[in-house]
């Protein structure tokens, strides 16, 4: 059996409530994929003497802090292809003049390329696991396996697109079911406002018979939310909750129009539903608000941090992330007492872990939990002096600090290179193709805005 030793090397604990810490001086035993034990430096672990086993491969830690590697709770990871490309827009233009015009232009192979730069970034950040929905999601697959990553994986649809099309999506989400341990699938109704009532419901059947979860955008913003109301009667969680979305439960992708007469009713479903907050794409797209993560955990519901699409948040850097919802929650309640380093730090982390559906899994560095491990480096100017580091986590480091990162036992990044990946080739390729993702010749659009 494959063993892994990190050693020497500082460790920071994300217990389920409560302040984090970092202890010193630790050394991590991987066999497998699963973290077996933790023990002060140079101590074996239990168990080590009887088996007579070789401690395997050794990475060394020392100056370095292990953290529980992150998790980016919502993506559509192939938009890196269109960086920057629609910029200083109001979120119709965006939607309607920019971003669903091109995806016109999507295809399997460009699709492949993007994830795959996606995944690359994201290794590279320290970023573990990704909660992905998006179209095409068959070439995401191929991208995160070859990467080592761990996805969760949405194929997305509209109604617009017919039951054909849906189906299409549901049977891409049974395939990943076999693409190996670290390829997960949940069913992708784009949101409540371009998927009709029926399908929804249809989605939620599916969801309870097969064991799927549903992740979808709902109360992206107020004016949706109130949009809702004045069209239905009702605002979407409402809709989630009359369509059996939240009973078979759902990864809900922003939130920020969620108001506290909805608080009740996804209290009823707090063990299976979860809320992305991807804050940098609110403020850049002047959206109002921000996801009501005090009323949500009030309630008992579980938050992630995400990073949305880079088309709009420009970078799949959850360390850029976390650091925007500590920010705008002190900001939205007008406490700077509230979200602190030890809540920040959990939300990217254990809630993100919850937002994959893999909360008895990854997110923690425990005994049995998968390896999935970032050291990071503190030792730049930006970080010193580290008078705390969950501090220096928070707020100062950058993703370029990530030094090594393992994914379930596996070494995928080693001292700031890829292991599976050649990073020139995969640059090439996401360069060569880039120009005919943007291109708006073609004319159409894949859909309309109109919440």
């Amino acid at each position: 059996m494959a063993r892994v030793l990190i050693r020497n090397v500082s460790v920071l604990v994300v217990p389920e409530s409560g302040e984090c810490r970092v202890d010193e001086a630790q050394d991590i035993h991987i066999q497998d994929d699963r973290i077996t034990a933790i023990t002060p430096t140079g101590t074996p672990p239990p168990g080590a003497a009887a088996d007579g086993a070789g401690e395997g491969e050794v990475v060394d830690g020392a100056g370095l802090v292990a953290v529980p590697g992150l998790v980016n709770s919502h993506t559509h990871s192939p938009m890196v292809m269109m960086r920057g490309a629609a910029e200083d827009l109001s979120i119709d233009d965006w939607f309607n003049r920019r971003i669903w015009p091109m995806e016109v232009n999507l295809t399997p192979e460009r699709v492949r390329v993007g994830a795959r730069l996606a995944c690359a970034e994201m290794l590279l950040a320290g970023v573990t696991t990704f909660v992905d929905h998006y179209f095409h999601a068959d070439q995401i697959a191929e991208a995160a396996i070859e990467s080592g990553i761990r996805a969760d994986l949405a194929p997305t649809f509209f109604s617009s697109a017919g039951p054909e099309a849906i189906d299409a999506a549901v049977d891409t989400a049974r395939d990943h079911r076999t693409r190996g341990p670290r390829i997960t699938a949940s069913l992708g109704p784009h949101a409540t406002y371009t998927v009709g009532d029926e399908d929804l419901r249809r989605t939620a059947d599916l969801a309870r018979a097969e064991g799927f979860r549903i992740h979808l955008h709902a109360a992206e913003t107020d004016d949706q939310t109130q949009s809702s109301v004045d069209r239905l009667g009702v605002t979407p969680v409402q809709v989630l909750d009359r369509t059996g979305v939240l009973d078979a439960g759902a990864l809900i992708a922003h939130g920020c129009g969620i108001r506290d007469a909805d608080l009740p009713i996804l209290e009823q479903y707090a063990d299976r539903v979860t809320v992305a907050s991807c804050p940098k794409v609110y403020l850049k797209l002047a959206m109002g608000t921000v996801t009501p993560i005090k009323g949500l955990r009030s309630v008992g519901v579980r938050v992630g941090v995400g990073t949305d699409g880079a088309a709009v948040h420009n970078t799949l850097d959850v360390w850029e992330a976390l650091r925007m919802v500590a920010l705008t929650q002190k900001q939205r309640e007008q406490d700077a007492e509230w979200m602190n380093l030890s809540d920040t730090l959990r939300l990217a982390t254990r809630g993100g872990a919850a937002a994959a559906g893999l909360a008895d899994q990854v997110g923690a560095l425990e005994p049995g939990r998968q390896a999935d491990i970032a050291l990071v480096d503190l030792s730049g100017p930006h970080c010193q002096p580290v008078h705390d580091p969950r501090a220096a986590l928070v707020y100062s480091v950058r993703s370029s600090d990530v030094r090594t990162v393992l994914v379930a036992g596996e070494v995928v990044v080693r001292d700031r290179k890829l292991t599976r990946m050649d990073l020139d080739e995969v640059f090439t390729d996401a360069k060569d193709l880039a120009h005919t993702l943007v291109d708006l010749s073609q004319g159409g659009a894949v859909q309309h805005y109109a919440p």
